[in-house]
């Protein structure tokens, strides 16, 4: 009888899979841009836009107050 048995797996809360969802507000010349690049590329807007916030966190560079250029590394 266990070769027909269901198998159910139990679900993962929502939010439990390293991802948020959030609203942001762009110009709409960037989601134009963005979508250009998304039809030559074949990737999601969402997937560009992880990419891009990806390579940004990486490469910033925070200046202080007095005009001093300091990198930060996440």
């Amino acid at each position: 009888m266990a070769s027909d048995a269901l198998i159910v797996t139990i679900k993962r809360p929502r939010g439990e899979d390293g991802y948020r969802t959030f609203s942001v507000r762009l110009r709409e010349s960037m989601v134009n841009q963005m979508d250009d690049i998304s039809r030559e590329t074949g990737r999601s807007r969402n997937e560009l836009i992880g990419l891009f916030l990806a390579y940004a966190l990486e490469h910033y560079t925070l200046e202080g107050g007095d005009g001093d250029a300091q990198p930060r590394r996440a």
